[in-house]
């Protein structure tokens, strides 16, 4: 693995877990949990932090390698990529859990999700490109 994939693997791993935390741990809590189906979640908000930790490092890895792809070369691109990719994973998997489940209580809670998964995903691929470092030759 090249060391451009390792850090934006790393750097995005981090980024996806604090950026995570003041999204949904923080700014969106209280509409998150007012317009979404509880009963899937872990009881008393007991996490599973290894998972967590897993699934954000798996997340930042598919975005770097995503980014490395499209041949993001600064921020804007980071940005832009990183927005587009988040749109369609997250519309994809929003409207499949709107298709089978009862997760949202409303559709205006799915296009929030939506939303709300767009501009983290932005973020972090802002993050990863900022930091990944100049390509090796």
């Amino acid at each position: 693995m090249n060391m451009r994939i390792l850090r934006g693997t790393i750097f995005g791993g981090i980024g996806f877990f604090l950026l995570g935390w003041l999204i949904y741990g923080i700014i969106m809590m209280g509409y998150n949990t007012a317009n979404t189906n509880q009963c899937m979640n872990n009881p008393n908000g007991e996490m599973i932090w290894w998972a967590i930790l897993v699934g954000n490092f798996i997340s930042a890895l598919l975005l770097t390698l995503v980014l490395n792809w499209s041949g993001a070369k600064n921020w804007m691109d980071g940005l832009k990529t990183g927005a587009l990719f988040g749109f369609l994973l997250s519309s994809s998997m929003a409207f499949g859990f709107w298709s089978m489940t009862t997760m949202y209580n409303n559709f205006t809670a799915l296009m929030v999700d939506i939303t709300q998964n767009t501009v983290f995903y932005g973020l972090v691929g802002l993050v990863i490109v900022l930091l990944w470092g100049k390509e090796q030759k």
